[in-house]
């Protein structure tokens, strides 16, 4: 009984019916069942408990949620992602699975392992997500529904690789298609493989010819596998490579089954009828394509002696490193010289990637430059990104 009273409590819209409830100290032998429903709106969503239990799918929610990784490495190289982005995630309390973006509004972040992130957005509870490329295809399995916004950005890099040991039977082994044709595989001995991977997993092996293979399902140090005598190789995520080699084990050629990295990802449905949620993804989607576009690119600006802008133009073109993104752009430096204003110097800017620097300070010298300025760059908006177009393209709008 208190537990009912209690759940009660919890909705003020239902505290009226405890009343009709007899007290504990009067009816302390006596059993009830009691069956009820009761709907209570919070400022946020509503809520519906039936029998003791919340709903919280019973109504339609108006918040946009964007799901992020909870834990590990991805999970602050996305916060740090974000935050470059001016969308730092404000979370008040770090045990809290809710957080949001004040630039932002409307937006709910939920912090999810990555595959539920997968999930959620497949089953309508999420809207956006961020985790690596090949969580959505192993957990997304091809549903039509998720739509790759951004497929790019550029941290997580990882590879899902098959991996066999260097020695015994597969010492002489470096493909796939060698690994097929090895006699030892049979429906009574079959390729034990060991992975977390068990949608890509099968599917890339049956359609590598390998027919007879049976699989351990396994997380975490599954290098371990093969020389434990549980599993002949593995199908696993390789960064590196290092530790695959410290434990006996290679990678063979056309055993890559996905080039993976963080993307962001989105729900096809919730796209095209969640209200806001198209602005809000086309916002997000700037952002990012600004600062992953401006990253290792620097400004130079330079002084430059010259007759005319457009000469000066014919100079800096002469030098390969120095045409910029889409050319210098050249305006004229105005001083007084003998009580009149003219313009004998003019102005230097061009953008130029951080491995060119000094290749390129080095050419703008030898053609007249002086006072060199070198200054990293933040972002660089276009004019409408591509992936923009591609996406309402996707969504047939």
């Amino acid at each position: 009984m208190a537990l009912i009273q209690t759940s009660l409590q919890q909705c003020p819209a239902a505290a009226a019916f405890s009343q009709f409830l007899p007290s504990s100290s009067s009816h302390s032998s006596t059993r009830f069942s009691v069956k009820f429903a009761v709907s209570c709106f919070s400022a946020s969503s509503p809520v519906t408990i039936v029998n003791g239990n919340v709903d919280m799918k019973s109504a339609e929610r108006n918040e946009i949620r964007l799901g992020l990784p909870s834990k590990g490495r991805m999970a602050t190289d996305t916060l740090d992602l974000l935050k470059d982005c001016q969308l730092s995630v404000r979370q008040l309390n770090p045990r809290q699975y809710v957080a949001d973006i004040p630039q932002l509004s409307n937006v709910e972040v939920w912090f999810q392992r990555p595959k539920d992130i997968v999930r959620k957005l497949v089953s309508g509870d999420l809207d956006l997500g961020i985790v690596g490329l090949d969580t959505v295809s192993e957990f997304g399995q091809g549903n039509e529904d998720l739509i790759l916004v951004h497929d790019e950005l550029a941290y997580g890099d990882c590879r899902l690789s098959l991996a066999i040991p260097k020695y015994g039977i597969f010492e002489k082994i470096n493909s796939v298609k060698e690994l097929a044709q090895m006699p030892q595989w049979t429906a009574e001995k079959p390729l034990r493989v060991a992975t977390g991977f068990t949608y890509l997993g099968p599917k890339f092996l049956k359609e590598n010819g390998l027919q007879h293979v049976a699989f351990s399902t396994a997380d975490g140090a599954l290098e371990a596998a093969p020389a434990m005598g549980i599993a002949d190789a593995i199908v696993d995520l390789v960064s590196s490579g290092i530790t695959l080699k410290e434990n006996n084990l290679k990678e063979i050629e056309g055993g890559v089954l996905l080039e993976s990295q963080a993307v962001l990802v989105a729900s096809k449905k919730s796209l095209l009828e969640r209200k806001g949620l198209l602005d809000i993804t086309h916002e997000i989607l700037e952002r990012f394509e600004a600062h992953l576009r401006a990253l290792g690119q620097f400004t130079v600006v330079a002084n430059m002696r010259g007759s005319s802008a457009e000469e000066v133009a014919e100079r800096i073109l002469s030098q390969p490193s120095l045409a910029g993104l889409q050319g210098p752009t050249v305006s004229p430096v105005f001083r007084k010289i003998d009580g009149r204003v003219k313009a004998d110097y003019y102005a230097i800017v061009i953008c130029v990637p951080k491995k060119q620097i000094y290749k390129s300070v080095q050419q703008l010298r030898a053609i007249g430059g002086s006072g060199v300025l070198v200054s990293p760059l933040t972002y660089i908006f276009d004019e409408e990104t591509p992936r923009w177009r591609q996406l309402l393209s996707k969504l047939g709008l």
